[in-house]
């Protein structure tokens, strides 16, 4: 299970979508998230895995990789999705019922609504992180929020700490597995049992994930010190992020993708 975790993975490559500018990519990412909730009907969401489907397919990443990012929220959809099946109620009869639980065609509706958009939601953030590499990504959010520098935000910090914690995830996912499998090599019953002996079960991989996650903050913290790190005052930048007319041709033609989205509330009511 957590090598199928692929959440802050970069996948080095050359497609038009590895290229793009990661400013551009970050706020198109964003209105994509927005565009998920705002065309809540079935024309808009199938246009919206359609547009997404073929970024993919643009960025030449496996469409596998989008079921190895959704398999560990799984339980959480469809943890969601018995939540608005038995707990949304309708006007009219309901389609099955028993006891005290009763299903109506709007908890079918909005269970699948919140399914599909919650799974979109998830493929759509991977694909930023899956062709934009973590130092990359800071130097977008940074310039995205330079104009709070103003107000004597710490906008390089917090760019800072934002891609060091991504940059982080699959590292500590690998030391979790690696730890994992030396308990059990050492006898440790970590997949059976009742839930109370997996969850005692798992202090030993904890404890010793912590002591590895300081120790790497601390080896990350004096390397910086090292490399005379004082922040992001007067700090020059190997590449500079600048916008080409290629950028700008993808960007409106996103735009027009997410319009056509948008207007298909004209066609179809929202669930």
């Amino acid at each position: 299970m957590l090598r199928d975790i692929t959440i802050g993975q970069h996948f080095p490559g050359d497609s038009l979508v590895h290229r793009f500018d990661p400013r551009l990519k970050l706020v198109l990412t964003i209105l994509y998230i927005v565009l998920l909730f705002a065309a809540s009907n079935p024309l808009g969401l199938a246009l919206s895995i359609l547009f997404l489907a073929v970024m993919y397919k643009v960025a030449k990443i496996p469409l596998k990789m989008i079921g190895r990012s959704l398999k560990p929220i799984l339980p959480i959809v469809l943890f969601t999705a018995v939540l608005n099946l038995f707990f949304v109620t309708g006007q009219g009869e309901p389609l099955f019922q028993f006891w005290i639980l009763e299903i109506y065609p709007e908890g079918v509706r909005y269970a699948i609504l919140m399914s599909v958009r919650v799974m979109a939601l998830i493929a759509g953030t991977s694909l930023l992180t899956y062709t934009t590499s973590p130092i990359v990504l800071t130097d977008a959010i940074e310039a995205l929020l330079r104009p709070l520098g103003k107000l004597h935000f710490p906008v390089h910090e917090l760019a800072m700490m934002m891609s060091i914690a991504l940059r982080f995830i699959p590292t500590l996912i690998e030391e979790t597995d690696k730890i994992m499998n030396a308990q059990k090599a050492r006898g440790a019953m970590l997949d059976t049992g009742k839930l109370t002996e997996r969850v005692k079960a798992l202090v030993p991989v904890l404890i010793p994930l912590f002591i590895s996650a300081f120790r790497r903050a601390d080896e990350l913290a004096m390397a910086m010190e090292c490399r005379c790190y004082k922040g992001g005052e007067g700090r020059t930048r190997l590449k500079v992020l600048r916008c080409t007319r290629q950028d700008y041709i993808s960007l409106a033609v996103c735009l027009v993708c997410f319009g056509g989205i948008l207007a298909s509330r004209l066609l179809f009511p929202n669930f």
